[in-house]
């Protein structure tokens, strides 16, 4: 067992920690309906990376080209917030599809002109969860500590925000500043996720625990509960298919989480389902 403990602990370390804030972050974005935001984004962070390796010759993982890719996200929450008011003609989720597509345009681009960019496109989609190390984790913790604060002072009006977005907005300046910063948030996880997980599995992490949870329970506690619970299961039996079978860590991981969406959406409809005779005699 100490092998495996080596060589798949600070992995399963970085997946809960990762899980837990974006799994959180998820139940947002579904009440909001905007569930290809966390692509948008992380395709956006990798346009900024590649450009800093473009103009000053830095890897992906370096502070330089997380800043760049920084700077990208925040131009990117400040667009979204600001079209998501001003903007009626189209809704908020057509515009992130349209705006991944030119970040993923350019990501090509640049990719073709780029000495050896092809290697950023194959770390922002795969990651290098395999390879985290203590450095890594520690940036995880303090970084999630800090965010998970800011998001825990500003949860009314958040959440006040997702429960009617799809309504008109009394307040547009309002709505917009805390968009923004919800986004940036948003924003500032995924960039960071991204650099070790690769997109797969932050989307899955993103999107797969919180409709879990939404499936089962409408309360925000026991919906973290449930998130949790699936992603330590879906995370710990991912990582030792890899392990035995020889597979690669995120798409396993991100199998056995749609597995479980699978299993729970089955259980809850056979729960849910009244027997025939109670019909008849309530008719």
């Amino acid at each position: 067992m100490l092998p495996i403990i080596q060589i798949l602990g600070l992995p399963f370390l970085a997946c809960i920690l990762m899980s837990s804030i974006l799994g959180y972050l998820g139940t947002h974005v579904l009440k909001r309906e905007v569930i290809f935001i966390d692509i948008a984004l992380a395709q956006i962070a990798a346009v900024g990376a590649i450009a800093a390796h473009m103009i000053f010759e830095v890897h992906g993982d370096t502070l330089l080209a997380y800043l760049c890719s920084l700077c990208f996200v925040v131009l990117a929450a400040c667009f979204y917030s600001f079209v998501r008011i001003k903007v009626t003609q189209i809704s908020l989720e057509a515009v992130i599809g349209i705006s991944y597509a030119i970040a993923a345009a350019a990501a090509l681009f640049l990719v073709g002109i780029a000495p050896g960019g092809h290697m950023h496109i194959q770390h922002i989609l795969s990651g290098s969860l395999l390879w985290t190390g203590w450095k890594q984790i520690l940036t995880l913790l303090v970084v999630f500590s800090v965010l998970g604060a800011c998001l825990y002072l500003i949860r009314r009006p958040i959440t006040q925000i997702s429960e009617d977005y799809q309504k008109n907005p009394i307040n547009g300046l309002r709505i917009i500043i805390w968009d923004f910063i919800f986004y940036v948030l948003l924003g500032i996880v995924i960039t960071l996720s991204v650099q070790i997980a690769g997109i797969i599995v932050v989307f899955a992490y993103l999107i797969i625990p919180a409709t879990i949870s939404a499936t089962i329970t409408p309360r925000l506690i026991l919906q973290m509960a449930v998130i949790w619970t699936a992603a330590v299961f879906a995370s710990l039996s991912g990582l030792l298919f890899a392990y035995y079978f020889d597979f690669s860590v995120g798409p396993s991981t991100a199998l056995f989480l749609g597995g479980e969406l699978v299993i729970t959406s089955v259980l809850v409809r056979i729960l849910l389902k009244k027997p025939r005779f109670e019909h008849k005699q309530a008719v």
